[in-house]
């Protein structure tokens, strides 16, 4: 026994361990990466980190086989083939860089918008929108338009926040959660930590959506609702709560618009606005008094229902109308079963639910907090009920009001910013009129005024040339979608091939695979990119792409920048962006080169800096003349977007050493962090936590952060006032007026209260088709993945019970889908929990021949499918003449999920888009290892 050999049973797995932040989805966890003799061999969860507290799902642990994939791009490179086609030379950086000012610098001299820059899931939007401001193109966005800006804009228009990245769910004190049309792929892990917390404590979990998958199969109820009618079941019951008196009138009174005074004299131009003081204040009536009084005013007591009796005509309050529009008969359970898909008694079920949840039981918390009119509470009382809702009812083109639809619900119950129910995360919340208008105005050689996303407060705000036409090549903030805070990437290629509104010389991409997954009609997209005109010259005359793989987008690209994966370069998750932060703490965070490129390869916002200086632009130009920033982690220590202010808020340089929030550039800032594990937070006071929008200590606190530069408490918009203004344009009020094919569309749609209308027309499609992102997958990075490929290697169409039935069809049959647009054929398999008029698919699983150095044979590629192919951008034409787009008429949102089809079985599959050659080399039978790989 002696002799025999010591074997050691935990060998270590790495020598170093490195903190960063994961790529692998927009959740931005925390992890370890391990490394030995210079290679990732391990990745795991940060068990310090605020987001995810240790907790990695699949995803995060692949990282290790995203940052070896096969498909990263090695070099710059050049088009040498015909457009799609994949044939490509590698070029030197010098050359690639040059090339793409040569393209650029007259474009900035003579007509900046001739410029489309849109960007993928970066997550450096302000960044890279900044860079774009200084160029001077209106034509930036980012891939908002087409995930969940409904979900985003209506929740600022409301309450100045929205779910996920703005607000959370209070998991420590909800008794009731509401899921609406939840997928598994965005804020993952820290879902599934409140989750479990809930079950923990004995909180009951009702899923709202058509398809019970992921969360919704852990609920303790499932509501498979029809699609696109969410908004109209949610204001059913919004019906039965005021009918049955279940609302939190003293909440309702003090902190929301409710008893905001309407102008109600139809003769008056203000008509359906606020009634205002000589300062432009919101009236209301004082319980004190019996008079007006500004909302703001010291001491004021608002009347939920006060009226005003002014020349003859009584002015009410909003909740007047709230009452008049939703206790209609019209709302009714009996009235809305049938198109919900549900039972009436199943909608009161629910409301009385909600009822007993929110007033049956209130938390109260011993912690006395002022509000800003002055007066002091000694407890934090609250609605244990939260909400949680995303892209299944974003994506629709009633998306906007039905986002506004459960926000009222929220709010009328007293559950936003209160005990167990939803909860802002800093720097939100912020209302609308604290954010920033959009800007569009281009002119030679000189930068844009400000930035070009915003939130219109009326027609005035809209991107408009001074004819009238639309200032930007996607036609956002027009009178077509007014409201459209994300821009709508979905429209950007089919207008400028179209040259509609005007013609643009470069499209430039960065991490967009619009040539697959990242738009709709797929096959026309790639058509459209490949374009010539009669002198066979490219429609879209320039086209570069920035990625770090080779997608479907790349073999469309004349000029590919290739960039880093997200271990090798720096990222900064700001404060002025998308940040890390959770209720009760603000916080930042970064990702830094834990291993150096083995490729020639360079992070993409570095490039930028690079070439802002080759073109002169402010802010990247030195005096000298020279790059004013050395790269992006430079830019990232010096940048101030004002004064104190820049994109990391921890470890800046005050007058007595390192301060944290406002304060000047320290060079050593990255050093910090990545000393502190990646990460940096600042937590928020216990008498701050709840009532945010409201409560004194919380507005001093933000404004000592440098969150905001002085206290800005305002009223939920259960009335949204911009909306009212649009609508009053379109009957003719106003100098600015909307042309008059959209009159009758404005008037319906802008509703200043939260309605619901039929999002599309079902004329010889009589099913719902759905597609949601796989837990294993975030767009269409996983399914090149050799770790994520096991989970979800190809993907069937769900159908339910009685349609397999009807049709003749068993599991692994194939069947054709056909919608107003096109037809494909797929693999099907039954599903039960399912509605009943709905089929759906996992998305992003699907691939194109010869990208991602997948086999020719990959089953992602002869198996897997897009619904994408059969959805269009525009709807199908009314005979008009007019494009109109397949898109949420207030945000251009586009609208995925009101896609209609018809089943019929099919002999099996049929012939797939060809393959494209591939600029990266097949994936090799075994990986050899390299330092750094």
């Amino acid at each position: 026994m002696k002799d025999e050999a010591e074997i050691d049973l935990t060998p270590a797995v790495s020598d170093t361990v490195r903190k960063t932040t994961c790529y692998m989805c927009a959740c931005r966890c925390g992890i370890d990466v391990h490394l030995k003799d210079g290679r990732v061999t391990y990745i795991e969860g940060n068990r310090d980190h605020p987001v995810n507290h240790g907790v990695l799902c699949a995803k995060g642990s692949a990282g290790l086989m995203q940052h070896l994939s096969p498909a990263r791009l090695r070099a710059p490179l050049r088009r040498t083939g015909p457009r799609g086609s994949g044939q490509f030379e590698e070029i030197s950086w010098e050359d690639a860089l040059e090339t793409a000012r040569g393209w650029l610098a007259p474009l900035r001299e003579t007509a900046p918008e001739k410029l489309a820059f849109f960007t993928g899931r970066d997550q450096s939007q302000s960044f890279t929108g900044w860079w774009a401001q200084q160029f001077g193109t209106p034509n930036y966005a980012a891939h908002g338009g087409f995930c969940s800006v409904n979900m985003a804009a209506a929740g600022i228009y409301t309450m100045g926040g929205a779910f996920w990245e703005f607000g959370t769910p209070d998991w420590e004190h909800a008794r009731l959660f509401l899921l609406f049309g939840v997928a598994e792929d965005h804020d993952s892990n820290p879902i599934k930590l409140g989750l479990a917390r809930l079950k923990e404590r004995g909180a009951k979990v009702i899923g709202i959506n058509p398809v019970r998958t992921g969360y919704n199969a852990i609920a303790d109820d499932w509501v498979g609702i029809t699609p696109g009618t969410d908004g109209l079941l949610v204001l059913s019951l919004v019906h039965c709560l005021l009918k049955t008196g279940r609302i939190d009138t003293d909440y309702l009174s003090r902190f929301t618009n409710a008893p905001v005074l309407l102008v109600s004299d139809p003769k008056s131009p203000d008509f359906g606005l606020f009634l205002r003081d000589d300062a432009g204040r919101p009236l209301v009536i004082d319980r004190r008094t019996g008079k007006p009084a500004a909302w703001d005013a010291p001491g004021v007591r608002p009347d939920l229902t006060g009226t005003l009796r002014r020349a003859g005509q009584t002015h009410v309050s909003v909740m007047h109308r709230i009452a008049e529009r939703y206790l209609s008969d019209a709302y009714t359970p009996e009235a809305v079963a049938g198109r919900c898909g549900l039972p009436a008694a199943r909608i009161r079920a629910l409301a009385a639910e909600i009822a007993r949840a929110a007033f049956d039981a209130p938390v109260v918390l011993d912690r006395p907090w002022t509000d800003f009119r002055g007066a002091r509470h000694q407890t934090m009382t609250g609605r244990p009920v939260a909400m949680h809702a995303m892209r299944g009812v974003s994506a629709h083109a009633n998306g906007f009001q039905t986002c506004r639809a459960i926000h009222l619900l929220q709010i009328l119950i007293g559950a936003v910013e209160t005990p167990g129910g939803m909860r802002f995360k800093p720097p939100y919340p912020r209302p609308a009129e604290a954010h920033p208008r959009p800007h569009s105005r281009a002119r030679p050689g000189q930068s844009l005024d400000g930035p070009h996303l915003g939130y219109p407060q009326g027609p005035e705000d809209l991107a408009l040339k001074p004819d009238g036409s639309p200032a930007r090549i996607d036609k956002a903030f027009t009178w077509e979608n007014p409201l459209s805070a994300h821009g709508l990437m979905h429209m950007v290629i089919s207008n400028a091939h179209a040259g509609d509104p005007y013609r643009i010389d470069t499209l430039f991409l960065y991490m967009a695979n619009m040539a697959w997954n990242s738009s709709m009609n797929t096959r026309g997209t790639m058509a459209m990119l490949a374009d010539t005109d009669d002198s066979g010259a490219y429609v879209i005359p320039h086209v570069i792409v920035s990625d770090a793989y080779s997608s479907e987008m790349v073999a469309y690209a004349d000029l590919v920048l290739p960039d880093t994966t997200y271990l090798e370069r720096h990222d900064c998750i700001s404060l002025l962006d998308r940040p890390i932060s959770e209720p009760d703490a603000a916080a930042d965070a970064i990702r830094w080169p834990v291993v150096e490129p083995d490729r020639d390869v360079r992070g993409f916002q570095s490039v930028l800096c690079d070439l802002g200086a080759r073109l002169g632009l402010p802010g990247f130009t030195a005096q000298d003349g020279g790059p004013e920033f050395r790269d992006y982690a430079d830019y990232i220590m010096r940048h101030e977007r004002r004064p104190g202010i820049g994109p990391l808020a921890g470890w800046r340089m005050g007058p007595n050493g390192l301060q944290h929030g406002r304060g000047g550039p320290n060079e050593a800032q990255l050093d910090s962090y990545i000393g502190q594990g990646g990460f940096f937070q600042a937590h928020v006071p216990a008498e701050a936590a709840y009532f945010k929008p409201w409560n004194r200590a919380y507005q001093d606190w933000a404004v000592g952060l440098g969150l905001t530069d002085k206290p800005a408490p305002y009223l939920f918009q259960l009335y949204a006032e911009p909306l009212r203004r649009f609508q009053r344009a379109a009957e003719g009020h106003g100098p600015e007026q909307p042309p008059d094919h959209l009159r009758a569309r404005i008037a319906q749609t802008h509703d200043p209260l939260p309605l619901w209308y039929e999002p599309g027309a079902a004329r010889g499609f009589p099913l719902h088709a759905l597609t949601q992102r796989p837990m294993a997958m975030y767009h269409s990075w996983g399914s090149q993945n050799a770790w994520l490929r096991q989970i979800h290697g190809q993907n069937p169409l769900y159908v339910p019970t009685a349609l397999m039935r009807e049709h003749g069809l068993t599991d692994g049959d194939w069947a054709r889908l056909t919608s107003a647009h096109g037809s494909i054929t797929v693999p099907v398999l039954e599903m039960a929990a399912l509605n009943p008029q709905t089929v759906w698919t996992w998305n992003a699983i699907g691939k194109r021949g010869g990208a991602w150095a997948l086999d020719p044979g990959a089953p992602e590629v002869t198996k897997g499918f897009l619904m994408n192919h059969i959805i269009h951008e525009l709807l199908p034409p009314r005979g008009d003449g007019l494009r109109w787009s397949n898109s949420d008429p207030i945000t251009g949102q586009a609208a995925w999920f009101d896609l209609r089809v018809r089943l019929e079985k099919a002999a099996g599959p049929e012939a797939a888009i060809p393959p494209q050659a591939s600029p990266v080399p097949p994936a090799p039978a075994s990986r050899p290892r390299t330092k750094g790989s």
